[in-house]
């Protein structure tokens, strides 16, 4: 007998069967049909959209309702909430009300319109909402545990709703993690659909607009999913460590950990140790033999910076190797040559790459030109003279001001602000009709022909200011506070050479920094507490804690946009402004001339 008709329209046919919804029960000729493949796929898309939605639910209506809801009687900052969940509440509201019921009503007909990627292109134009939260999830995860350890009520409420039968016995952060991952997984879907979808399909150029654009969106999810999934496994070994290590924080990456023996220095015994490394830090463990609670004590963290690893070659003892940093030197048994071989390469990559992302740190000894006109020029051309509000210290022994016994002078040679004691001299300028003039010790020694006293090398702090100012990739004013001391305004500068390095100066052309603070690894907190200024920000790593404020809400972005790239380790781009230095802040660009005049 003559069969008639497409496999399409025998599918058609049997689409209101409901053997046609479970291949293994679908007649014989149907079940390997790529017709049945495409209506699989379009199903499994469904089923994973409705249960995809159910997640977004229990986010929305029960996690970030209730938290809310505590928030606001004054429990717990309301923004720490919104914080933490984004735009949850709108990706809820176009999948539960837009995206579902189309595909909902997709399936229903599917008879008549066999097709997905026109459902799909619809999704496209909100795939910003992802890259709003993808972009917020490192920033959540670090609120999320913050405030979980900080808040009884903040935990209790997110114990109670873990515990309910809907949330399946996860945690918030994995579902938390759902929206990170449903990206991916309409690229996934689409891939495979596309596979079996003929090239003369209707639907195959909506299904591959739509599979270009998720493609491109998938990629920041992916590394998003990869953040999340280092976290989780630094929340593992903070909890492994009895919550005393504080390693939570989105710059650490977790690279190995495993069991080794520490060999003793002073007899035959071989000790059992753990190892956990991290992108920055190595930490050495002894196991703790009790039911429950820390599996492990951090015996020592030892630094990766000026970190070094090499073989050792021990009799008694094979497969051994040493490990040695500013903190301690380890000799180590591996349980194998293999395993000795993946400690080694790990280490040693760990260290080549800390080692390039820090090379800025390793530029902060450098030469520095002492006078501001060359010295073939000096005395023969008017300096510039350094404003008197630009410094706070003597730009020569670096002294402090002060109104009485430390008073500003200028040097008529090279236009430095000095004390007295260092402008005790006189000498002809050429270029004041060779006229006696005040002048520093330095520019004396020169125009005398004398040779200048060296002083000891520049140290990390003894850069001035003005060096990096019209070469920095940010700098301006900004009022400091560390922990709870007063404010006080202090001059900042992220220098290009040193970009992942925050210079705090008195004043924009002092010589010397009050304090470095180098911000890799550093956490950026953006939220105000009650007593701060306006504009503020913090910057805390372990104990330490750095506030600012700015002048405005506006400058403050500014900085922060290059902040949070400089605490990953990477270098910042200078932020663009009308001024005519883009790094330099608005407010910072004319600074008032001295009124001492001496």
């Amino acid at each position: 007998m003559k069969q008639t008709g497409t496999c399409r329209e025998k599918l058609h046919f049997f689409s209101n069967d409901n053997n046609i919804h479970n291949p293994m029960t679908a007649p014989f000729f149907l079940q390997e049909t790529n017709d049945q493949k495409l209506f699989n796929i379009a199903s499994e898309l469904l089923n994973t959209e409705k249960a995809y939605v159910t997640r977004l639910k229990l986010l929305d209506q029960e996690f970030y309702a209730k938290l809310m809801e505590e928030a606001n009687k004054g429990t717990f900052p309301v923004d720490v909430v919104k914080n933490i969940f984004s735009n949850i509440s709108s990706i809820t509201t176009f999948h539960r009300d837009f995206l579902l019921p189309d595909l909902e009503k997709r399936m229903g007909e599917w008879a008549s319109t066999p097709r997905i990627g026109d459902i799909l292109q619809k999704l496209t134009p909100f795939l910003k909402m992802y890259a709003e939260y993808v972009k917020n999830f490192d920033k959540a995860m670090e609120l999320l545990k913050h405030w979980t350890d900080r808040s009884p009520q903040f935990k209790a409420i997110i114990q109670d709703i873990q515990s309910q039968e809907a949330c399946g016995s996860l945690t918030l952060q994995h579902h938390m993690l759902e929206p990170v991952q449903r990206v991916p997984r309409y690229e996934m879907l689409l891939k495979d659909y596309l596979k079996k979808l003929p090239q003369d399909d209707p639907d195959r150029r909506d299904a591959e607009k739509s599979l270009e654009i998720i493609a491109t969106a998938a990629t920041h999810s992916n590394s998003a999913i990869r953040k999340s999934e280092n976290l989780k496994k630094l929340m593992e070994i903070y909890e492994m460590l009895g919550e005393e290590e504080d390693i939570v924080h989105a710059s650490n990456e977790f690279i190995k950990e495993g069991n080794l023996l520490k060999l003793a220095a002073r007899n035959a015994s071989a000790m059992e140790r753990h190892l956990f490394l991290f992108n920055n830090m190595l930490l050495y463990c002894v196991p703790k033999f009790s039911l429950g609670g820390p599996k492990y004590t951090v015996r020592t963290r030892i630094g990766i910076d000026g970190m070094t690893v090499r073989e050792s070659n021990n009799e008694d003892y094979p497969f051994t190797f040493q490990v040695s940093g500013k903190e301690r030197t380890l000799e180590l048994q591996a349980s194998s040559e293999q395993d000795k071989a993946g400690w080694i390469k790990a280490i040693q990559e760990t260290i080549d790459i800390f080692n390039q992302k820090n090379e800025s740190f390793k530029n902060a000894l450098k030469d520095v030109e002492e006078v501001s006109v060359s010295k073939a020029e000096l005395g023969k051309r008017a300096p510039r003279w350094i404003r008197d509000n630009e410094v706070t210290m003597c730009m020569k022994c670096k002294e402090p001001f002060n109104a009485i016994t430390r008073r500003r002078h200028h040097c008529r040679a090279c236009g430095y602000v000095v004390c007295w004691k260092c402008s005790d001299n006189k000498v002809a300028l050429e270029y004041d009709a060779n006229k006696l003039n005040k002048v520093c010790k330095d520019c004396y020694a020169i125009l005398k022909g004398e040779s200048v006293t060296e002083g000891k090398k520049k140290g990390i702090l003894e850069i001035e200011a003005g060096q990096f100012t019209d070469s920095s990739i940010m700098c301006g004013f900004l009022q400091y506070s560390e922990r709870s001391k007063p404010w006080q305004k202090v001059w900042c500068v992220i220098p290009e050479t040193e970009c992942l390095v925050l210079y705090l100066y008195g004043a924009p052309q002092d010589v010397k920094a009050q304090s470095t603070i180098p911000l890799l690894g550093y956490t950026v907190e953006d939220s105000a507490r009650p007593a701060d200024p306006p504009a503020t920000f913090r910057l805390s790593q372990s104990k330490s804690v750095h506030g600012f404020a700015a002048d405005s809400e506006e400058l403050k972005l500014r900085w922060l946009k290059v902040i949070r790239v400089a605490v990953l380790g990477e270098r910042p781009e200078r932020p663009q402004t009308d001024g005519a230095n883009p790094g330099v802040s608005d407010n910072n660009n004319e600074h008032e001339a001295g009124t001492n005049g001496t």
